[in-house]
C-alpha cells in the first residue's frame, strides 16, 4: 500500500488514575527519525516507544509528544522533613552563635534545601502501561491517514504517467515525418556543401558529419526506455512495502531520457513534447518525495 510521509494523529485514553494524550506530526525525510518529547515519569519508555514506532513506519520525520493528567485523588501532595528542618535550624543557630553576624535562613532558603520537602509517592504503572497501548492506537492512525494521502498521491502519479505515454505515442506517430523532412533539408545543405567543396574535399569528414546527423534522429533508444520506466513505475506502486526510494530513482532516469531527448530535437514539435515531459516528470518527482 503507498503511503505518503505527512500525517497527524492524536489519541486520548483514560485510566484510574489519570490520562494520556499522544501527538504524532509526521513529513517526509530520507530515513526514520523520531523526535520524542516525555515527561520525566515516562523517559524509562523512550527505548520500547522507538522499538514500536519502527515497527509501523519505515521512513519519516516523526515528532511525538506525550502529555498526561492525573486525576485530583492522585495528585502528588507536599510532605515536610520535619527532621532536616529542625537540624538545619540547630546548625543555623550554631554558626550564628560562633560568627555573631550574619542573617538567618528565609522561607524560601529553608524549601531549596535538599531533602527538606518531597513529593508523596506514586504508582505510575498503569499510565507507564497505558502509554504504549495509546502510542500503538495512535501509530495505526498515523499510518491509515498516510495510507489515504498515498492513495491520493497514487492517483496523481498514474495519471501523469499515461499523459507521458500519450506523449511518447505522439512522438512515435510525429517521427517518420520529421525524418523525411530532415532529410529534405540536409539534403539541400548538402548538395550546396559539396558545389563548393573541390574534388579533393575530405570524404571522411563528410561522412562523420551525416553519420551525426543521423543519430541525432534516432530516438527510438529514449523513447523505449522511457515505456520501460514507466512500465516499472506501475509496477512499483503496487508493492506492498516502502517504495519512495525506488520511485525517486525511476523520476531521476526518467528526467535523464527526457533530457537526452531534447538535446536531439530537430523540429519545434519535438522540442514542445520535449518540454511538456520535463514538466511532467518533476511534478511526478515532487509527488514522490512525500512517499515513504
Amino acid at each position: 500500500m503507498l503511503r505518503s510521509m505527512t500525517a497527524f494523529a492524536r489519541v486520548q485514553e483514560s485510566c484510574d488514575i489519570g490520562t494520556i494524550t499522544w501527538e504524532l506530526r509526521s513529513v517526509n525525510h530520507r530515513y526514520l527519525e523520531l523526535g520524542l518529547k516525555l515527561p520525566e515519569d515516562f523517559k524509562l519508555l523512550e527505548s520500547d516507544i522507538r522499538k514500536l514506532t519502527s515497527q509501523y513506519l519505515k521512513r519519516g520525520k516523526i515528532d511525538a509528544g506525550l502529555r498526561y493528567k492525573l486525576d485530583g485523588a492522585e495528585d502528588a501532595g507536599i510532605i515536610i522533613n520535619e527532621d532536616i528542618l529542625r537540624q538545619l535550624r540547630q546548625v543555623e543557630q550554631q554558626i550564628l552563635n560562633i560568627v555573631h553576624e550574619g542573617r538567618k535562613l528565609s522561607v524560601a532558603d529553608i524549601l531549596s534545601w535538599p531533602g527538606v520537602i518531597t513529593d508523596t509517592q506514586r504508582d505510575m504503572s498503569p499510565l507507564t502501561s497505558l502509554a504504549l497501548k495509546c502510542l500503538e492506537k495512535a501509530l495505526v492512525q498515523l499510518v491509515e491517514t498516510r495510507e489515504s494521502e498515498g492513495k491520493a498521491l497514487g492517483k496523481l502519479i498514474i495519471s501523469r504517467c499515461k499523459q507521458i505515454s500519450d506523449i511518447v505515442r505522439q512522438l512515435r506517430e510525429h517521427r517518420p515525418l520529421m525524418v523525411s523532412a530532415m532529410h529534405e533539408k540536409w539534403k539541400t545543405n548538402l548538395n550546396e556543401k559539396m558545389q563548393q567543396w573541390s574534388e579533393q574535399a575530405d570524404q571522411g569528414r563528410l561522412e562523420q558529419e551525416l553519420a551525426i546527423l543521423a543519430q541525432k534522429l534516432d530516438v527510438d533508444e529514449e523513447l523505449d526506455r522511457i515505456d520501460t520506466h514507466i512500465a516499472e513505475v506501475g509496477k512499483v506502486l503496487k508493492r506492498k512495502e516502502a517504495v519512495g526510494r525506488r520511485l525517486d530513482f525511476l523520476m531521476q532516469e526518467l528526467n535523464r531520457e527526457a533530457n537526452t531527448l531534447g538535446s536531439k530535437s530537430q523540429d519545434s514539435l519535438t522540442t514542445k513534447w520535449t518540454v511538456d515531459l520535463k514538466v511532467l516528470i518533476e511534478q511526478m518527482r515532487e509527488q514522490v518525495q512525500n512517499i515513504e
